[in-house]
Order: structure tokens, then C-alpha cells, then sequence
């Protein structure tokens, strides 16, 4: 089927609660299978919640017990709330699936949507998701009056930011100068066909990313796209801003299955 359907699913008050989504997911996924329907995008915000990649570890969870969500996507722990546009592609791809040209895809309609409000973002090698790229380390204030060569958070094992204060929450990562991520990509392919997607953070409150290891990077923090351009900007502003570049990006996009090398025989 050809085509990219979006479907607004509640924002603001109208906010959808996870599991909800998730059932909405399973739904439309199982749907896009069947060739019921075309490719979608459900697009909403969350009330607040933690929601747990496959990868995450436990001493990345809330310190005071605060439930967790656990999902069947790949990355690790994140939030979603208020102020966060979430996205869920639900794309039918050839097989064998190739799935980091999926989260490419989706990182580069995020990359445009920054860009049109004039804010520079990029990848980071190794790390998923858009990123704000701080300053050279060597240029970077120092945390707590301590030369960087000696953050805790690197040579440390047991060092532990989210007992550690506003000096090291990941909330602070622009005033320390950081890289910070403003969306977090997270997904999951079955029978071909991907689920959950990403979080970009348009105006939340990032205090809510302290409770945590975002992702589990313990050395980066986070941003959103009214922090970094120091105004006012909402869900509502943003959202045909970023329909369009997906449309764009996902209709617009060569897909090919993934290459698999085969050993040569000895």
C-alpha cells in the first residue's frame, strides 16, 4: 500500500495513557501486516511515565521505586509526559529488515524539524537518537571546581549521578555545556513491520530525566527545543512541522533490504 497515514491520537488533556498507546499499537501493527492499512504514524503525548528498554539495567531505574514501565523495544530506560511529542512509525519494510536505516530514517526527519527553527542537532557515533553537541571537553566549566579529566561519572564505578545533585542531573547538561539528546529513538520490528519510535522533546520539564540514567549514558544529559532556543514553543506548533519532514523523509525513502555478507566458502 502506498502512502503515509498519521493519526493524532490526544494531546494535552487529551493525553494517552502507555498502555493504551500500546494497544493501539498492537492493533495497527497487526493491520499493517495484513495490508489493511498503510503505513502509520500515531502521534500523541503521555502523561507521565517511565517506560524500560530490553537493555536496561537495574541500577538505572528510579532510586525511590517509582513504577516502571517495561516495553519490547530495544535502548534502555526513558521518560514520556507533558511536553514531549511522541511518535510511533508503523512501516511495513523488506526483509531482512534493515533497522538502523529505519532509526536513520527517523533521526533525520527529527534533524530537519530542529533545523527549520534554526537549532543545529546531529548523531553521535554509537549513541541512537538527535543531539545537541556540547563544547570541546577541554572548554566545558568544571563540574564541582574539578578538572573534567576527573569526572566521577567516567572513572567512577561507583559513582552514582542521581544521588549526586544538580550538579551531575541530566536536566543541567546545557549549562555544563554537554552533549544533550532532544530525541530519543527507541524500536522494535516484528514480522517485518516496526513499532514505538521516538521522543522528542519539545518543551518538558527535564527534571523528571534526574530520577534516572537516560538511556544509561551517564556522561550526557538531555535538552528540549524551547530550552535551546530560549522561547516558548509548543506541542501543537511543532507537530505539522514534524509530520512533514517524516512524510518527506519515509514516503521519499529507497527501501532495501539489509545486506547480509555471506563468508566465503574455505
Amino acid at each position: 500500500m502506498s502512502g503515509l497515514r498519521f493519526v493524532r491520537m490526544g494531546f494535552g488533556a487529551d493525553a494517552v495513557e502507555y498502555q493504551e498507546a500500546w494497544d493501539e499499537q498492537r492493533r495497527v501493527h497487526a493491520a499493517r501486516f495484513e495490508d489493511e492499512i498503510p503505513d502509520t504514524v500515531l502521534l500523541l503525548e503521555h502523561p507521565p511515565v517511565y517506560t524500560a528498554g530490553r537493555r536496561t539495567a537495574d541500577n538505572e531505574r528510579p532510586l525511590d521505586g517509582t513504577p516502571v514501565v517495561d516495553v519490547d523495544r530495544g535502548g534502555k530506560i526513558t521518560w514520556h509526559g507533558p511536553g514531549q511529542l511522541v511518535g510511533y512509525p508503523i512501516q511495513k519494510l523488506p526483509r531482512p529488515v534493515d533497522v538502523v536505516a529505519h532509526v536513520r530514517r527517523l533521526e533525520e526527519a527529527l534533524i530537519r524539524t530542529c533545523a527549520e527553527y534554526g537549532l543545529e542537532t546531529t548523531r553521535v557515533e554509537g549513541r541512537s537518537g538527535v543531539w545537541v553537541l556540547g563544547d570541546p571537553v577541554e572548554t566545558r566549566p568544571a563540574i564541582g571546581g574539578l578538572s573534567l579529566d576527573f569526572d566521577p561519572r567516567l572513572t567512577d564505578e561507583e559513582f552514582d549521578p542521581r544521588l549526586n545533585g544538580p550538579e551531575y542531573a541530566p536536566s543541567n547538561a546545557g549549562q555544563r555545556r554537554e552533549d544533550r539528546k532532544i530525541a530519543a529513538i527507541g524500536i522494535r520490528v516484528a514480522k517485518g513491520v516496526t513499532m514505538h519510535g521516538f521522543s522528542f522533546n519539545v518543551n518538558p520539564d527535564n527534571k523528571w530525566f534526574d530520577r534516572i540514567i537516560p538511556c544509561g549514558i551517564r556522561d550526557a544529559g538531555v535538552a528540549s527545543l524551547a530550552g535551546e532556543l530560549d522561547r516558548d514553543v509548543t506541542i501543537g506548533e511543532v507537530l505539522p512541522v514534524v509530520e512533514r519532514h517524516l512524510r518527506d523523509v519515509l514516503e521519499n525513502a529507497e527501501l532495501k533490504p539489509r545486506v547480509i555478507e555471506k563468508t566465503p566458502a574455505a
